[in-house]
């Protein structure tokens, strides 16, 4: 039986892990792979106190933070993936995970994220990471006065385009309905920066290039194709949490989130804590996730050190 276990090796399960071992909770630490969403980005400027990093970088200096501080406390299990999750008579959680094996914990923080649903058109694959990035947060200074494109019409494409607007030469944004799904405030806000187009009724068909992007195609309303020279396209089509395995042990909202009391990150389930991106917090940062997971930790240490 463990005090804890953590499910999840982003920037939120990490930052959890750290403080579980300094405060000395036998904690089971399980993880696919280490570092989360931002793996893929070649150059992360916004992780505080590190002005440029790669995302292979992050995920190693988040594995070795880790290890340093687990000893005898946490039990590393790398490359292993939780399938379910389920409550105990007697409070305690359950977890098996890929290779069959079950765990118990006193306590268990989710934090297994999310992944961002993929453009799914003709080049989008091979352009991946050679111009064609899901993280405007992460990518966005490298396409200084550049033309680039964003894809999607709700805030979190909207949000990106006026990241973008800092420092791109112009900024398109295209969406496939008539209509935005942004809040309209975000909207008139964004599309009233003068180096800012929106394009509705517009579905990417292919993205062009050679070694890296030069442009993206798409069709109009009437099925009419056009070009776009481009040399960078941020996609913003949504996410998918990674909650499947807990659909019936913990509250989700209308997007597949864990929805968590953001005091204390606890979920509707009792002895169960949730940080990340697979949560209904409202923005979804690298930062934000790691303050999470200690948030979570140090209301888990407390929770457990006081009970009858």
């Amino acid at each position: 039986m463990y005090d804890l276990i953590i499910i999840g090796g982003g920037p939120a399960g990490i930052a959890a892990g750290v403080y579980a071992a300094r405060k000395r909770l036998r904690t089971l630490f399980v993880t696919k792979e280490w570092g989360g969403q931002s793996i893929v980005s070649p150059d992360i400027q916004n992780w505080i106190g590190t002005p440029s990093i790669s995302g292979d970088k992050l995920a190693k200096d988040l594995e070795s933070h880790l290890e340093a501080y687990a000893k005898d406390i946490v039990t590393i299990m790398a490359g292993r993936t939780a399938t379910s999750l389920t409550k105990a008579d007697d409070g305690t959680s359950l977890v098996t995970l890929d290779d069959g094996t079950q765990h118990s914990g006193k306590a268990t923080l989710i934090a297994s994220g999310s992944g961002r649903r993929q453009l799914n058109v003709l080049g989008a694959d091979i352009f991946e990471h050679k111009g064609l990035t899901y993280c405007a947060s992460c990518d966005g200074p490298m396409f200084s006065g550049q033309d680039v494109v964003v894809i999607g019409g709700g805030n979190a494409g909207f949000e990106s385009a006026a990241q973008l607007l800092a420092y791109a030469k112009s900024v398109t944004l295209l969406h496939r309905s008539a209509s935005f799904k942004a809040d309209p405030i975000t909207v008139e806000k964004v599309l009233a920066h003068p180096n800012m187009t929106a394009i509705t009724n517009a579905t990417p068909t292919e993205v062009v290039g050679d070694k890296f992007v030069s442009g993206i195609k798409y069709t109009d309303a009437d099925g009419v194709s056009h070009d776009m020279a481009v040399t960078g396209i941020f996609v913003e089509i949504g996410m998918i949490p990674n909650t499947e395995y807990v659909k019936d042990v913990v509250k989700l909202d209308e997007y597949n989130r864990i929805e968590i009391d953001p005091w204390t990150q606890k979920t509707s389930a009792s002895g169960i804590w949730a940080a990340g991106d697979c949560t209904n917090v409202r923005y979804h940062q690298n930062n934000i996730s790691a303050g999470d997971g200690v948030k979570a930790l140090e209301d888990i240490y407390v929770t457990l050190k006081t009970k009858s």
